[in-house]
């Protein structure tokens, strides 16, 4: 990708997820997908709880994870 070139939609956040959280974007995708059965909210609100993850990156973690499957 260019310099010129943005990364767009939920992926945007992944380094600020990296730099806040403190494990690889990956770390947070394999926990999603461990997360079988419930709904998009359940899941963010899950991450919110279990890892005090804020709502925006812990819905644009979920939003991905789950594009990726589909």
């Amino acid at each position: 990708m260019s310099e010129t070139e943005k990364v767009k939609g939920p992926a945007s956040y992944f380094p600020a997820i990296e730099k806040k959280y403190g494990q690889p974007i990956e770390h947070w995708l394999t926990l999603i997908q461990t997360l079988e059965g419930m709904k998009h909210m359940e899941r963010v609100n899950w991450l919110k709880n279990e890892h005090q993850i804020g709502h925006g990156h812990a819905n644009a973690l979920v939003a991905y994870a789950l594009a990726q499957n589909t």
